[in-house]
């Protein structure tokens, strides 16, 4: 038996992020759903050595052929998909989750003289309604004790309340203040009845009406200076607030809808389309999509809009579709979708509310699968074989570009200057020969660029004799080896630019200067993708869906993320240092000062009142920290 399985995610692939996942066999049938906290942490689990897997489980993970994932905003929320997926695909490995029994239920006995909240899994009590279901029984109890902070209605079983009907002395729960007590009579039996009418109304719908008047009531008892009351109200409000805040993966029982989360860059998209009935998210469909054309958003949306109802069923379209943009034929793309359903189809953004927080999960998904698309992409052998070969041709190289040096320039508003050097070798980053530049003096970009590469192309000329020798370990005799160059000083086949003609222009002569001319140059202008070599008037215009495109994309996408995270780190540190400089400042008030005014500059504009209102600030530390930015 393999000790590797084909499947296994690439590392970096999972996301750290709360969510489900879904193992899948190779006809597509959902063999396993499951939640973590840390996908990457779980799914590492099952792709441990073979051997170390309880045997259920290894005969799961070889049977199945792919594993996929979904990221949720929170752990409740992947509480809430699991269930719903495990109902839905009702996986052939989730047997011992399901224990061949119903889901709990959350039941009020509307039958009982004094009606009782319960965990039921039976569906036949007479006259109880329910609520749920729920995906764990704890998640029921949750509910039930934040509900009977606002609503003390029953919960004690049906012998307790008779024993106490008979003693006249409360049950456990009255005694302590969890019920209003009806088998006591603390409270009528027609006033627990209210109490919970109240309880299922605000279950059915989760009514704001209640959160308003404890707030009214609060307001009265503070006002009366009653403050034992108002705390009650305002614990009551907390709990309140926490049973509002449901699952943004539930939506009210009504909801017939489509919802599309899209995350693109220049070259590619990835589309999340979250199928949403009675409420709840049947399904989850992926789409990959190559852009041959530099389109908006609106334009994109409309695309995916067609693609994905052009050949549907009539059942499968919505009442409604949820989307990040609205493209500008969009009244035309209703009147479309109208006519193929027979009913009225809606086009809208999700601005507010749960189908905004729903958006926002179906975007971050859609975000993770762009960057698995990318990694992938740029892993794949033959596709980096196609983008160096396509590069070799586009440029007129010798030879296709084994190393790839790319360069950019990072400021703030022309100062804490730095450059960045990012590498690639047969089409992968080597991160451990990443390199960054800091820039002491400089009139442009330009001239930072010449600058950085003057330094970095004087490695190139470093002759190797002048290497430290070093004893060989191996040798019981004295030898002396000479150390093996560092691959700092190896020279690329294509040096790449973040940038147009002038930026080119700046690396051209850079490189005349160090009397490197030999390296082949190029630049990548953002806005157009457009490609320009030195001297040419008109730059090469690549394919969008070309390899070579992508790879340059990479490039100088992975060169300005090195070069800004560089930047933000000397920045932090110099601002820091400013601060410090400040006598009776700590580290933990530099802190506080620069999360409330934002930046140094911020700070320097604040008055010394208003440094002073800052806790822990008083007004001589205020008086020191205002005189010193206004020396500096």
């Amino acid at each position: 038996m393999a000790q590797q399985l084909s499947y296994k995610p690439r590392a970096g692939e999972i996301p750290t992020n709360p969510g489900v996942y879904r193992f899948r066999d190779a006809a597509g049938r959902v063999l396993y759903v499951g939640k973590a906290k840390n996908l990457r942490a779980r799914l590492s689990n099952y792709f441990a050595p073979l051997h170390t897997l309880h045997e259920r489980t290894r005969r799961m993970v070889t049977t199945a052929a792919s594993v996929e994932w979904t990221v949720v905003a929170s752990d409740v929320d992947s509480l809430q998909l699991e269930y719903m997926w495990i109902k839905e695909f009702d996986p052939p490995f989730n047997v011992r989750y399901k224990d061949d029994k119903s889901y709990p239920f959350m039941a009020i006995t509307l039958g009982d003289e004094a009606p009782r909240v319960i965990v039921t899994r039976n569906r036949r009590i007479p006259g109880a309604k329910y609520f749920g279901p729920y995906p764990k029984v704890w998640a029921v109890h949750d509910t039930i004790d934040l509900m009977i902070k606002v609503f003390p209605i029953r919960t004690c079983s049906d012998a307790s309340y008779r024993k106490a009907m008979v003693t006249g002395r409360p049950c456990f729960p009255g005694q302590i203040g969890r019920c209003g007590g009806p088998c006591s009579m603390r409270v009528t039996i027609e006033e627990h009845r209210a109490i919970v009418d109240d309880f299922v109304a605000f279950m059915a719908g989760g009514d704001q009406r209640f959160a308003k008047e404890l707030n009214a009531r609060m307001r009265e008892a503070s006002a009366a200076m009653d403050y034992e009351s108002a705390a009650v109200y305002r614990d009551r409000l907390v709990s309140i607030d926490a049973v509002l805040s449901k699952s943004a993966l539930v939506l009210a029982p009504d909801t017939d809808a489509d919802l599309f989360g899209i995350a693109e860059d220049e070259l590619a998209a990835t589309v999340q389309h979250f199928v949403i009935r009675g409420g709840r998210v049947r399904g989850v469909r992926a789409t990959t999509i190559e852009k041959e054309l530099d389109i908006t958003g609106g334009d994109l949306v409309d695309q995916v809009l067609q693609r994905a109802y052009g050949d549907a069923p009539v059942a499968d379209i919505p009442r409604q579709v949820l989307v990040p943009e609205l493209p500008d034929d969009a009244a035309d793309l209703e009147e479309w979708l109208r006519d193929r359903r027979g009913k009225q189809v809606t086009i809208q953004v999700a601005q507010r509310g749960r189908k905004a927080e729903l958006m926002k999960t179906a975007s971050l998904n859609a975000q993770q699968a762009l960057i698995v698309h990318k990694t992938r992409r740029t892993s794949d052998y033959v596709a980096r074989t196609q983008a160096l070969t396509d590069l070799q041709e586009a440029l007129g190289l010798a030879e296709a570009p084994l190393r790839i040096e790319c360069y950019d320039v990072s400021h703030l508003g022309g100062t804490n200057v730095v450059a960045s050097m990012v590498v690639f070798e047969d089409g992968l980053p080597r991160k451990d020969q990443y390199r960054s530049f800091g820039v002491a003096e400089t009139t442009d970009d330009t001239d930072s660029l010449h600058q950085v590469l003057m330094r970095r192309l004087a490695y190139l000329d470093r002759p190797e004799e002048q290497d430290e020798p070093v004893p060989d370990p191996t040798d019981d005799a004295t030898v002396a080896t000479t150390r093996k160059r560092p691959r700092f000083a190896y020279p690329p086949q294509l040096l790449v630019v973040d940038g147009g003609k002038p930026q080119v222009a700046a690396a051209a002569r850079a490189l005349a200067d160090a009397g490197h001319e030999e390296i082949a140059l190029c630049g990548i202008a953002k806005r157009l993708e457009e490609v320009w070599l030195p001297g040419e008037e008109y730059p090469v215009i690549l394919p969008r869906t070309s390899e070579a495109l992508y790879l340059l994309q990479r490039l100088r996408d992975e060169a300005h993320r090195f070069a800004i995270t560089h930047q933000r780190r000397r920045r932090r540190r110099d601002i820091s240092s400013v601060l410090a400089e400040v006598p009776g400042l700590g580290q933990a008030r530099i802190r506080a000062l620069l999360r409330h005014f934002g930046s140094v500059a911020a700070l320097k504009k604040a008055s010394q009142e208003e440094i002073s209102e800052l806790p822990g600030i008083g007004p001589k530390l205020a008086a020191a920290v205002y005189a010193h930015l206004s020396d500096d």
